[in-house]
């Protein structure tokens, strides 16, 4: 019985002598979660390339490459179109580096995944017009900026879709015979959206409800 308990001793020291010596996942160093999670982005597996930056970010907090791994994270959910991770991403990363030099690219992404998520003119527009406000927002604080640029291109569809819809409401009620309700959201297309192409035809409306 003894010589059975003291084999089972001994084999369980040097199963857990083995099991120490094997290297742990936890000492990757930060160049090899970097790499890896690097490496996992360009192949598009943004779901690994998630797991390798949050450990990056998690193990090595202090890093110069915690802030690259932060990026990469927010990056990687705008990739797989789940906006609302990379929405919250990208608003801690600004919130956490103010005036790191991503942060204009930071803005411009976080108003893209609202974009992205614009529908159609007869659906609600809440989306289009938090993209506005982002846009808007990267352009006062980065006038010059390249991204600002981009984002002057993006505002004009945002601007023009909310005035689509206005326009659509409006001919809804027009439809309808309710005529002040429609005049109403006809005028408001000329005066919160005068410059986007829609004013002619709301121009038109408008003179047909006061016939």
């Amino acid at each position: 019985m003894k010589r059975i308990l003291t084999i089972a001793i001994i084999s369980l020291l040097v199963f857990s002598s083995c099991a120490w010596l094997e290297p742990k996942e936890e000492e990757k160093s930060i160049q090899e979660l970097a790499s890896s999670g690097m490496e996992e982005f360009k192949n598009k597996n943004y779901k690994a390339a998630i797991e390798y930056f949050e450990k990056l970010r998690d193990w090595y907090p202090f890093s110069k490459y915690a802030i690259l791994a932060e990026l990469k994270i927010a990056d990687s959910y705008y990739k797989l179109k789940e906006y609302e991770e990379a929405i919250s991403a990208y608003e801690e990363f600004v919130n956490l580096h103010p005036r790191n030099e991503a942060t204009s690219y930071v803005i411009y992404q976080t108003g893209l995944c609202y974009f992205e998520q614009i529908d159609t003119v007869d659906r609600d527009q809440t989306t289009a017009q938090k993209a506005l406000d982002v846009f808007k927002k990267l352009i006062k604080q980065f006038p010059e900026n390249a991204y600002a640029n981009k984002a002057r291109v993006k505002l004009k569809k945002c601007l023009k879709s909310l005035a689509e819809h206005e326009f659509y409401v409006g001919f809804f009620y027009y439809k309808s015979k309710h005529y002040k309700a429609a005049l109403s959201r006809f005028e408001a297309v000329l005066s919160n959206y005068p410059d986007v192409g829609v004013q002619h035809k709301a121009l038109q409306y408008i003179a047909l409800c006061k016939e």
